[in-house]
């Protein structure tokens, strides 16, 4: 395997940091705000004890390319006034995307009926005082990238052709693609949280297929970033994607066994994610969690840790509240492999007998490290200390129980003899218990890999069973 592709400059994005009209937006913010004080006014004059409003839009382009031709460009723009409302215990929500006066009113009165004829849940309501958001940080997520139609059609045919033009075993491609978008909100609600701001998405992606007949194999890559200047080149991209297709020709079958195995540090952030929704609040009071009770106990090994910085500039997981207005703040969340926090919202930490821990909506740039971790262990260096076993680059399907922690997943990667790899392999199953699996983390990578909301590097489980042939 090959290095990821590094980023160098794109087409420049705006450095523009407010939402206005001219960075491609169709609303100014404080028309939002006007919206959403007469959604929550209105709430209040029909005798809501509590609401909440959020008024949003988002924009884009997306234009995909196959086999050297155009294959589509298209332009989304989208708008929505979300409105809560509370009387006493009960709770009403309804939606609309007409911004007319009457529209409102017709909104706010669905959910304040909603919310009257709804049974009384003693955990329902705002979040407190102490937890509202009230001089958010300014977190630099808002970089819109002016681009054409005719320039992201020719940079997804540069990172297309340069997946083609890699080998001559690149026989077909399921095309490339790239895409720009951003958007908008501002909410508040009757607990005096008022903020919104802007933020932006953009991608260059990939899907090249080696070989032929029998023997053809797919994959890909993408880049993503807040900021276009930020991604990879476009050929980085695609080059990339082609070795990691080639790499897989001539895969086979191998003997069902119990080994070690190499997880792919984009593949080890779904493990990661696996255990964010374990310990997270729906899954704690509803009980169906493997980790039910965990907080103080270890559920890794002493030299894991697990960060959440919900403040970092760029960051693809940042933000300076969440959904409920609540206030968010850096925090370790694993310390020496015991938990030390879970991912709560107002409602679910109401439900367990504890404070929210600003996580309504999901978790904010996790970082989970080793404190075994050295320089040398890059990707070649944990291949040596996995040694003989399976390096994992693809994984299908979804046979993952959170209840149960029970795993069995489809696979393909690469089988290891002496800390290289040896041949790829195909149409095996990995099986396992995702709380085993956790405690069974024998070292992570230096080679970390941003997906999303969740950094990490390769990680190297101690044992696991691979059905094969």
């Amino acid at each position: 395997m090959t290095q990821k592709p590094s980023t160098r400059s794109l087409p420049k994005a705006s450095s523009l940091k407010t939402s206005q009209p001219e960075a491609g937006f169709s609303y100014h913010r404080d028309f939002f705000e006007e919206l959403v004080d007469t959604a929550l006014a209105h709430a209040k004059k029909l005798g809501a004890s509590d609401a909440a409003a959020e008024a949003s839009e988002g924009c884009g382009l997306s234009v995909s390319v196959r086999k050297g031709e155009l294959e589509t460009v298209e332009r989304n723009r989208d708008k929505s006034l979300g409105v809560t409302v509370y009387v006493g215990k009960k709770r009403g929500n309804a939606a609309t995307s007409d911004f007319s006066k009457a529209a409102i009113a017709q909104t706010v009165k669905a959910a304040y009926d909603i919310a009257r004829f709804t049974a009384e849940d003693e955990t329902s309501g705002l979040p407190e005082d102490r937890d509202i958001a009230r001089d958010p940080p300014a977190l630099d997520l808002f970089h819109p990238w002016a681009l054409t139609s005719e320039e992201a059609a020719q940079l997804a045919l540069q990172c297309e052709a340069a997946a083609m033009g890699t080998s001559r075993l690149i026989t077909n491609s399921e095309g490339a693609g790239v895409s720009a978008q951003q958007s908008h909100f501002f909410s508040a609600h009757s607990k005096g949280f008022r903020g919104g701001y802007a933020s932006s998405r953009h991608s260059i992606s990939v899907a090249p297929i080696a070989g032929k007949g029998n023997q053809m194999q797919r994959d890909a890559w993408y880049s993503s970033m807040r900021d276009a200047s930020d991604l990879a080149p476009p050929e980085a991209v695609g080059r990339y994607a082609a070795e990691r297709a080639l790499a897989r020709l001539k895969s086979r079958k191998i003997p069902t066994t119990q080994c070690p195995v190499l997880f792919e540090s984009p593949l080890a952030a779904g493990l990661l994610g696996g255990f964010v929704q374990a310990v997270s609040g729906g899954a704690l009071y509803r009980k169906s969690t493997f980790l039910l009770d965990s907080l103080g106990k270890p559920a890794f090994p002493k030299h894991i840790d697990i960060a959440e910085d919900p403040h970092l500039l760029k960051g693809k997981g940042s933000a300076p509240f969440d959904e409920e207005g609540v206030k968010t703040s850096a925090r370790k969340v694993v310390d020496a492999g015991r938990v030390e926090g879970y991912f709560l919202s107002t409602y679910s930490a109401r439900k367990l007998g504890m404070r929210t821990t600003g996580n309504a909506g999901g978790s904010h740039n996790l970082t989970l490290t080793s404190r075994r971790t050295r320089a040398g262990d890059d990707l070649d260096g944990m291949l040596r200390k996995l040694g003989r076993g399976l390096f994992v680059t693809e994984l299908m399907g979804q046979g993952v129980n959170y209840v149960t922690g029970d795993y069995s997943r489809g696979a393909s990667g690469f089988w290891v003899e002496n800390g290289q790899i040896a041949f790829p392999v195909e149409e095996i199953t990995i099986a396992g218990n995702l709380k085993d699996m956790l405690m069974g983390i024998q070292a992570v990578g230096s080679d970390a890999y941003n997906y999303g909301a969740k950094t990490v590097g390769s990680i190297l489980i101690n044992r696991m069973k691979v059905a094969g042939s």
